[in-house]
């Protein structure tokens, strides 16, 4: 197995196990139950997970620019067990059990109400599933979510029995790209928010390196060229967890329509994707522990040159 295909199917900070033991916790001994019992679940995960303790070390040095502690490093397992226990909840009860302040939202509602569609770029950071919120505000504001189901099969399990309303909602990621983008097309013209993590590719997509916490990295083109194809709005959207029960959305506009010309397709993705990493670096220096990507992110992997970009292009329809 490549070294790309081994990091793009590691399970995400302990699988289907960790999902469904916090599931558990929390559906049968509620929140303050599960809030607890995530103490033991991340010295568990700590002790157990070698591979993600040790890109969690990594990823925390670039953050901070000093060797991370084991402290810092149990705080970020931490932190992401609680948006994993966190989800079931928003999934079940809305945002009721939570405070959740939101951040150019009305930036967000002036390009929806253009009526074509707006496509919300989100990344492994916070909980993307705080966006639920925004349909509990917004009710007539109908959001899909673009979400690989066989990567993640158990959190799709999940979303399922606890929402199936939502669930129906989902775009799968798994299909083809013909598809997927046809499926997002029909939703913008339905004047829906469409969302998508654009921070890591899957094990079969085209990658393009850009600067990212001091090194190179690999970001997905896929999302940039769909976009183009799609010629709505695009939103940055960044669900931070402020601790407790306290989350933030915040919408950034990035683009009113993504313009990537056929024979200079290169030069316009590089700069695309630099503008998106710098926002995510933004948003990871104002919250370091809220990055849930454990695995190495910038080791090597395959990246497109012109002649590769232009064909994965061609295979969206742009």
């Amino acid at each position: 197995m490549s070294s790309h295909a081994h990091w793009q199917s590691r399970p995400e900070g302990g699988g289907r196990f960790a999902i469904w033991l916090i599931r558990a916790i929390a559906l049968y001994g509620g929140r303050r139950m599960g809030r607890l019992c995530l103490y033991p679940i991340t010295l568990y995960f700590f002790v157990r997970r070698g591979p993600e303790r040790q890109a969690s070390r990594k990823y925390l040095q670039r953050a901070f620019g000093r060797p991370a502690t084991t402290w810092q490093v149990l705080k970020h397992i931490h932190c992401f067990a609680a948006t994993i226990l966190d989800r079931i909840f928003l999934l079940a009860h809305g945002e009721q059990p939570f405070r959740i302040e939101t951040e150019g939202l009305e930036l967000l509602d002036q390009r929806v109400a253009q009526g074509r569609g707006v496509l919300l770029f989100g990344s492994h950071q916070g909980s993307f599933e705080a966006l639920r919120a925004i349909g509990a505000r917004r009710p007539k504001m109908p959001l899909r979510v673009v979400l690989d189901k066989q990567k993640t099969p158990a959190m799709t399990e999940l979303l399922e029995a606890l929402a199936p309303d939502v669930g129906a909602c989902v775009i799968d990621a798994a299909q083809d790209g013909t598809t997927i983008a046809l499926a997002m097309a029909e939703a913008c013209h339905d004047g829906a928010l469409v969302a998508m993590l654009a921070d890591r590719g899957r094990g079969h997509e085209v990658l393009r390196r850009t600067g990212f916490l001091g090194s190179s990295a690999p970001f997905p083109i896929s999302p940039w060229l769909l976009a183009h194809t799609l010629q709505v709005p695009v939103v940055l959207c960044f669900g931070l967890y402020l601790g407790g029960n306290r989350y933030k959305l915040v919408f950034e506009p990035f683009s009113e329509r993504v313009h990537i010309p056929r024979h200079d397709r290169g030069p316009a993705l590089d700069a695309l994707i630099a503008r998106y990493a710098q926002r995510l670096e933004h948003y990871i220096h104002v919250a370091p522990y809220n990055w849930f990507n454990f695995y190495d992110f910038w080791q090597d992997a395959p990246v497109a040159d012109g002649p590769a970009a232009a064909a994965v292009g061609e295979r969206v329809g742009v």
